[in-house]
């Protein structure tokens, strides 16, 4: 394993790095999953979230806009874009939609013989993208006391814009 695996439900989903615990899953609320594995001395990194039972009112929503500021962030991946720049991709989706205060972390980082490397996603960040480089894309929203929810891909650069490498579906799933 790349790391020790997150896995954080109901109320715990609001810690962005929640470990897993011996709790029961709840009869409803999402379910955050954050996990990777080694191949050939590489890293990799993704997350995917599910919910469990049917939505509470403004949780579709806000699972929506987690998804759709992932979407954008992944749409803006190119060589010579800023690393500020793809952060404030998904900042924008998050900050138009209200949720923007609720999104505690920088939007990724790069990921190779390490998990965490060069370039971090965040605000301000001015290091530009090169072909290559394989980053994540992961903005989350963190509700203290309710709920939280995390949508990351890993993304190669490359000459003419990103690539997911983690192609599994990022689609609401309510079980």
């Amino acid at each position: 394993m790349s790391f020790e695996t997150i896995v954080a439900s109901g109320e715990r989903s609001a810690l962005p790095h929640g470990r897993a615990s011996e709790a029961k899953l709840p009869k409803r609320g999402f379910v955050t999953m954050d996990f990777g594995v080694v191949v050939d001395g590489y890293m990799s990194d993704m997350t995917r979230t599910v919910h469990l039972g049917r939505a509470l009112e403004g949780e579709r929503e806000v699972y929506d806009a987690v998804l759709e500021a992932q979407k954008a962030a992944v749409s803006a991946v190119a060589p010579g874009v800023t690393a500020g720049e793809i952060d404030e991709a998904a900042r924008g989706v998050l900050r138009r939609a209200g949720l923007d205060q609720f999104f505690t972390h920088s939007t990724g980082h790069g990921v190779g013989l390490e998990i965490h490397e060069g370039p971090r996603l965040a605000a301000k960040q001015t290091q530009k993208l090169e072909a290559g480089m394989v980053i994540t894309i992961e903005p989350g929203v963190y509700m203290p006391g309710k709920f939280g929810l995390r949508i990351e891909d890993m993304v190669l650069v490359t000459a003419t814009g990103g690539e997911v490498l983690t192609p599994s579906v990022k689609a609401w799933i309510e079980l």
